[in-house]
């Protein structure tokens, strides 16, 4: 979710009833540095009903460092990522690279958790590849370290995110360890919601890309599986003020021309997943028509009148 939750995306979801937000990957290193880029994504704002910041790193000293400066700013609980698949993450012996060296994996959580008063939660894959499944390992290792809640992305790294996640194997995690566990991975609905859970035998569920152009899915997900009603995603006009809102938000956080630039992806998201268009032609053009605009202005205005226009057409 690199470039993807940053503080305007977590407000957006936050607002629209999302209980749980995290913050992009934020690399301790560079955090402890000043990086500002880095810093930036370990914002965790005002107002949010609970502030996550995740880290990845793979030396103790900078996972300590990393997670004493997330508590100072604010985090409510420190997650590490232990999961992610992208090559400049693993190349660098850090996400889901650590679960091929489960000794050091251990003492980088026991770091954290040892320079922080907060909770600290791991992410994590299956395992490297099929051949080394050892997720149940390193769970049971990560409670013995003290680690409060563990995710599951029921992909192995090597899958990166081809096939279909295996929401089966995260039971033997579930299994092997005392511990709250959630499921991840091709949660995008009510209907793989409830499969992952029953599936996993998981406690709750973490959507990722299925809240691409959808901050609203984590909140009416979490509304439907305790109350049993249907989900109603928002409608044109609904989606329109949500959009808006985002965006100007983008804008307010990060200026002007970088604000424009890193919402162009949201703005394709939402347009992807936009009802008011027909099809697939229509949703591709209006995508392409409103990423080449380069003034916010033009965005809001031709926003609004492929809204309206599609509205009443």
């Amino acid at each position: 979710m690199t470039g993807v939750s940053d503080l305007p995306f977590r407000r957006a979801a936050s607002k629209l009833g999302a209980p749980y937000v995290a913050t992009e990957m934020v690399a301790c290193e560079m955090f402890a540095r000043g990086r500002a880029d880095v810093v930036r994504r370990a914002a965790v704002g005002d107002g949010l009903p609970l502030m996550v910041v995740q880290l990845v790193g793979r030396e103790a000293r900078w996972l300590a460092k990393g997670a004493k400066m997330a508590e100072a700013a604010g985090a409510h609980i420190i997650d590490i990522n232990m999961g992610c698949p992208a090559k400049e993450v693993t190349g660098a012996l850090s996400g889901s690279a650590l679960m091929r060296d489960l000794d050091l994996a251990e003492a980088l959580i026991s770091a954290a958790v040892d320079a922080t008063t907060r909770p600290v939660t791991l992410k994590m894959r299956l395992g490297w590849d099929d051949a080394s499944r050892n997720a149940p390992e390193l769970a049971a290792r990560a409670e013995q370290a003290g680690v409060k809640a563990i995710t599951v992305h029921g992909r192995t790294r090597q899958q990166f995110y081809k096939g279909a996640a295996d929401w089966r194997a995260v039971r033997k995690v579930k299994q092997a360890t005392n511990l709250p566990v959630i499921v991840n991975g091709d949660v995008i609905d009510l209907a793989t919601a409830r499969d992952a859970l029953a599936q996993s035998g998981a406690d709750a569920i973490m959507i990722g890309r299925g809240a691409y152009g959808r901050p609203w899915i984590a909140a009416l997900l979490d509304r439907a599986l305790h109350t049993g009603e249907a989900i109603v995603e928002p409608d044109g006009t609904e989606r329109l003020d949500i959009i808006l809102a985002h965006f100007r938000d983008s804008l307010c956080f990060y200026g002007d021309e970088l604000g424009l630039k890193i919402f162009r992806k949201h703005l394709g998201w939402y347009v992807e997943n936009a009802p008011v268009l027909p099809d697939a032609d229509a949703r591709r053009a209006a995508k392409s028509h409103l990423c080449r605009m380069n003034s916010p202005r033009e965005v809001e205005s031709g926003l609004t009148a492929l809204w309206l226009q599609s509205a009443c057409g």
